[in-house]
């Protein structure tokens, strides 16, 4: 095949894309090599200054043309001593890796760049690639009073250098994967060798293999594969922007799947009692983190349980409320023409249409939205008697509680509204009857080997140091028994010198 061929095939098989390049290496009047790379993801500086001019300046005593007949496949003589010419003529260059003509452009499509000689059946490969990336900052989602401040970005090895950085050992691994038909998105595995357990990677790695799909265009596309139990609405994988709480999870013997283009790391197995904690957790004091931790489990049932206990309280079970608050409450809301199921519905429904708006306006319209939302609406609600100031308080109430718990966000929003479907028909019973059913669920419920409501069901005793009340680190001399994993020690007692 010669140069001509080359660039007429390559640009058909690139559909004769505006942004692939295609550079010619002269001798003489004719061409006798030609540089193929894609304009945005290379660097044009580095290329010419490191790879191009050297090979034109060298191009006579570099491309000599076989003999006829002679093999010139990737795995040939003439190939390797192509590639030793080039690798001698270049003032820098990581390697030179040699491929046939169809891996070479799904590299090119990848960033790096081909250089194809007359003659050769094979490209010759260079990496020079321009990684566009933000500078590393504090994620937006995580943020902390005390504590590292690091937060991953959208560039994978910039990612996994994060965690290097933190675990400095060679028994951290990272396998290298591809996901995506058209997107080729580079995901990596991370785990360590000797601590997480083998059947656990080997289930997430088969699961990754498994995965065809056109594109993936973030972390998040790759969680419903990953997920035990396709058809549950209860979050099964964990995910974090932090550096130091991947790495910590690691530690513990947990696999960690990174995503190049993805800020959040994903982490597996999963435990419900993840979303209860927090990295600040374990920068500040155990009595305090202990406190912290309470609040955000009563806070993620004050918003589950408060509305739909306000509509079974004021329908069927008025007669447990002390009298001088039920009288208040009726006059707040005698003049409501709504029956207690219906208006605690339309408030959840005004709040959730509310919290959306914000989410999605701009920063400095999301403020003055809330405020016309929150007091001017709701005000003006209860003057119209549309609905009563107690229900607003009750959501008003849920609605914060919810936040204590950002990641459970979306299960929090469904469980309340069950919760208030139940309490709406069968009162305080149907709460304690589904409250009941979903305990059961979360108990059943088995995550790559680990018990979802684990340490509390089953009761490990071990795992309780860290569970919603968290003793001091240097009580946690094991690993946790809540999920596999290997090389239960994770530190040396007084005890045992």
């Amino acid at each position: 095949m010669n140069v001509a061929e080359f660039s007429l095939k390559t640009s058909s098989a690139f559909h004769k894309t505006g942004d692939l390049l295609l550079r010619e290496v002269p001798v003489g009047d004719a061409p006798v090599a030609v540089f193929c790379f894609i304009d945005s993801l290379s660097d044009k500086l580095l290329l010419e200054q490191d790879i191009v001019a050297p090979v034109c300046a060298h191009a006579e005593e570099l491309f000599l043309l076989p003999s006829e007949g002679e093999d010139t496949s990737p795995e040939s003589e003439a190939a390797s001593a192509m590639r030793e010419r080039l690798l001698s003529s270049l003032s820098f260059c990581q390697d030179v890796v040699v491929l046939s003509l169809e891996e070479g452009r799904g590299k090119i499509a990848e960033g790096d760049v081909a250089l194809f000689a007359e003659g050769y059946d094979c490209l010759f490969m260079f990496s020079q690639r321009k990684a566009e990336k933000r500078a590393v900052a504090e994620p937006p989602t995580a943020t902390v009073l005390k504590g590292p401040r690091e937060g991953f970005i959208e560039e994978i090895k910039t990612n996994t250098a994060l965690i290097r950085r933190r675990i400095r050992s060679p028994d951290l691994v990272f396998e290298n994967l591809s996901v995506g038909r058209y997107s080729v998105t580079p995901v990596t595995i991370a785990y360590i060798h000797g601590v997480a357990d083998p059947e656990v990677v080997d289930r997430v790695r088969e699961k990754l293999n498994a995965v065809d799909i056109d594109g993936v265009t973030d972390g998040a596309c790759l969680a419903p594969f990953l997920e035990e139990r396709k058809n549950s609405f209860f979050k099964q994988v964990g995910n974090s922007e932090k550096p130091d709480v991947v790495a910590a999870k690691l530690l513990e013997g947990r696999v960690a799947v990174i995503t190049d283009g993805s800020p959040i790391v994903l982490t597996l197995p999963f435990l419900l009692l993840e979303d209860m904690q927090d990295g600040y957790d374990y920068y500040s004091g155990d009595w305090r983190a202990s406190l912290a931790r309470v609040f955000r489990v009563l806070g993620a049932a004050l918003t589950v349980l408060l509305p739909a206990g306000y509509v079974a309280l004021q329908s069927y079970h008025f007669h447990l409320l002390p009298i001088e608050f039920l009288i208040t409450l009726a006059g707040a809301t005698s003049s409501i023409p709504f029956p207690p199921a219906a208006e605690m519905l339309f408030v959840l429904l005004l709040f959730e249409i509310l919290n959306e708006a914000s989410m999605r306006m701009p920063r400095y319209l999301s403020v003055s939205l809330s405020i016309v939302g929150a007091i001017v609406l709701g005000d003006t609600a209860v003057k119209a008697g549309l609905i009563s100031s107690p229900a607003v308080l009750v959501t008003a109430l849920s609605s914060i509680g919810i936040f204590c718990v950002p990641d459970q966000v979306g299960t929090l929003s469904i469980l309340r509204l069950l919760f208030l479907l139940a309490s709406a028909v069968l009162g305080l019973f149907g709460m304690i009857a589904l409250l009941a059913v979903t305990t059961g669920y979360l108990a059943s419920v088995q995550n790559y080997g680990a018990p979802y409501f684990a340490p509390y069901a089953p009761r490990i005793r071990s795992d309780l140091k860290d569970g919603v009340w968290k003793a001091s680190v240097t009580h946690m001399d094991a690993r946790p028994l809540s999920f596999p994993n290997q090389n239960r020690t994770r530190q040396k007692q007084e005890d045992d010198e």
